[in-house]
């Protein structure tokens, strides 16, 4: 499990650009909070040298699927959440876990994580408020 910002990423795959080439079906991870991208540490290196072959190349677009045998690796099992999840169940699976982390925060006494934290709470807070608004007939 990846954790951002004091939220867990999300698992998922996507498209990167690498100089002038994109490269679609990453395994990457997302953060919720901030938006940061990882590759996924199991097939960074691959994706460094397809990225650099493609390149050379000059190909527009790769998939990497189509080069990168990912057979047996389980990529996201160890992911708390998935894209293809209900982003409320998500944002309130990163509200849990944030509140769980503050617990531990207080506890030892880490006053600088502690405002890290509800730093996270308000950007998650603020994005369930955004979920509801959406969708007003849904009880949450």
């Amino acid at each position: 499990m990846s954790f951002c910002c004091g939220a867990s990423m999300i698992g998922t795959n996507g498209t990167l650009k690498h100089y002038r080439t994109h490269i679609h079906n990453v395994p990457i991870l997302l953060c919720p909070v901030c938006h940061r991208v990882d590759i996924h540490y199991l097939v960074e290196s691959e994706y460094e040298i397809l990225a650099e072959y493609a390149h050379g190349d000059g190909a527009p677009e790769v998939d990497f699927h189509d080069y990168v045998d990912q057979e047996g690796l389980e990529l996201l099992e160890n992911c708390v959440n998935h894209e293809n999840e209900d982003p409320m169940e998500v944002v309130k699976s990163q509200i849990d876990m944030a509140l769980d982390l503050m617990s531990v925060a207080k506890q030892l006494g880490d006053a600088q994580w502690e405002d890290q934290l509800k730093q996270r709470l308000g950007v998650l807070s603020r994005r369930r408020s955004r979920l509801k608004q959406r969708r007003p007939s849904e009880k949450y």
